[in-house]
């Protein structure tokens, strides 16, 4: 039987499942519905529609995991249904960091302007290099995921069972830095972008001011859209990043339900915020919303009907 504590978790967690859903689905067919009538897609497009597509998977995981720790916490104790949680967790994981990764690339060798021959080469190139660094996440998501659940199952699955926790104590460390290391190196590019940025605002605006013009024209405006963007992703990811490793701890420290039904809660915050960030900051969906009010359906509408032309077609 649920104690109250539990329920009201639940709906918490299933109240940030279905807006989470409905943000990153929102973003996913308005660009689908754009690409079916203009029969072309952007390059932000694509990484937007990828992004959001990695994030439902991991509030799917993130839904499951809290509904099993209450439900059904002996589940844990099955190593091969616990291979598989761990393996899709870390590639939706690490998917949504290098996603996250390639948005910050792109905006800084879209927006920013240096003179140096590396950072053109690249801005010349940018379609061909977002488009590997995609593919490249991807085989890297899978090689992690893959890595993990091969080498991290069985310590988890120790804890779980309460072995000797001083002498698995070294091996749980090795196994959550590993875990951490696929998102250390994505994160610290996207921490290069966004600093890439800002010094390319820094520039703009003191060349503005020397010319005796208002600092805030459009490009102004494109750079601190960008970075705020870009700033709320880093945020909301370390405190993400931060519940995580409280939640893994947690057998070095004495146990307490309310902390990690807390953590369970706050878990969700990284993935569902940033994407309405991500709405705010792109003038295709924002102004989509501005116009379409009252009628928030309309991509939902819409992509049902391009399904049924394509199963009549056939």
């Amino acid at each position: 039987m649920l104690d109250a504590m539990e329920i009201i978790f639940m709906i918490v967690i299933v109240g940030e499942f279905i807006m989470g859903i409905l943000g990153n689905g929102f973003i996913g067919l308005v660009n689908f519905v754009d690409w079916v009538k203009k029969r072309k897609i952007y390059l932000v497009d694509i990484i937007l529609t990828s992004l959001a597509t990695s994030r439902i998977g991991l509030l799917f995981m993130i839904l499951f995991n809290g509904f099993t720790m209450t439900l059904y916490p002996e589940i844990f104790d099955y190593e091969n249904i616990m291979r598989l949680i761990d393996g899709v967790w870390t590639m939706t994981n690490h998917l949504n960091v290098w996603f996250a990764t390639c948005l910050s690339i792109f905006y800084c060798l879209k927006i920013a302007n240096f003179s140096h021959p590396l950072f053109l080469w690249l801005k010349w190139r940018i379609n061909k290099v977002i488009l590997i660094i995609l593919l490249a996440s991807l085989l890297i998501s899978v090689f992690f995921s893959f890595l993990i659940t091969k080498n991290y199952n069985e310590i988890f699955k120790s804890f779980i069972l309460r072995k000797n926790k001083r002498n698995n104590t070294s091996s749980f460390i090795y196994s959550k830095m590993l875990l951490n290391l696929g998102s250390l190196f994505p994160f610290t590019v996207s921490l290069i972008s966004f600093f890439l940025l800002i010094l390319s605002l820094w520039k703009h605006v003191q060349k503005r001011k020397l010319s005796s013009l208002d600092a805030r024209d459009p490009s102004t405006e494109i750079h601190l859209r960008a970075l705020k963007t870009m700033i709320s992703f880093l945020i909301l990811f370390v405190i993400y990043c931060l519940t995580f490793f409280i939640a893994t701890s947690n057998d070095f420290f004495p146990e307490s339900e309310l902390v990690m039904i807390f953590i369970q809660i706050i878990a969700p915050i990284y993935p569902l915020g940033h994407t309405f960030i991500l709405i705010w900051g792109n003038i295709k969906l924002n102004s989509f919303l501005l116009h379409n009010r009252l009628n928030l359906l309309y991509p939902f509408i819409e992509f049902i009907k391009i399904l049924e032309v394509f199963i009549l077609s056939y």
